[in-house]
């Protein structure tokens, strides 16, 4: 079994294609931040109050490395999970890491509403959004072994994209082992 990792920004839909994905697949099914929750006993928004952004990065980065030691997972990474370069090694060497690239636009409408992400509790919550997506778009390309651009379709379409390219760097893969030095 393997384990499939999705990263992106928030409202890419990370944790909806994964549990489709997860679903469709048999695996079992994880997103960072209700697993957080689930053993915090708070939400997100709490330990961001309480520890900060410090805190929690560091709750998160002892989690993945925790939850990317399994196989037979599709786990839904929060959005910053590649800030850390510990988190981005645990994330090349642990699993397939598939890159849910929307748009900002697309990430704007679906986040707009959204009281439960602290980084957007800001003035201007659009801004944030391009400013976070500048910032983490080349970390996520660096640690994504597929990269499907995404935004318009159903979460059903997002899957079978993300099935083909697995399937088509499975084979890739194999072919690279195969090969002598």
């Amino acid at each position: 079994m393997v384990l499939v990792v999705l990263v992106g920004m928030m409202g890419a839909g990370k944790t909806t294609v994964g549990r489709e994905y997860a679903k469709r697949h048999q695996m079992r099914f994880v997103d960072c931040d209700h697993e957080m929750e689930a053993r915090t006993g708070v939400k997100v928004p709490t330990i961001f109050e309480i520890e900060g952004e410090v805190g929690f990065r560091r709750r998160e980065s002892q989690l993945l490395d925790e939850l990317t030691r399994e196989s037979g997972l599709v786990l839904a990474t929060g959005g910053g999970v590649v800030l850390a370069p510990a988190n981005r090694a645990l994330l090349t060497s642990r699993g397939i890491v598939v890159y849910l690239n929307v748009p900002t636009t697309v990430l704007w409408e679906r986040t707009r509403h959204d009281r439960n992400r602290p980084l957007l509790q800001v003035p201007n919550p659009r801004e944030r959004i391009e400013s976070l997506y500048r910032e983490r778009d080349p970390l996520y390309r660096e640690v994504a072994d597929i990269i499907i651009d995404g935004g318009r379709g159903n979460a059903g379409g997002m899957v079978r994209q993300i099935e083909k390219a697995i399937e088509d760097f499975r084979k890739k893969d194999a072919n690279t082992e195969c090969r002598p030095g």
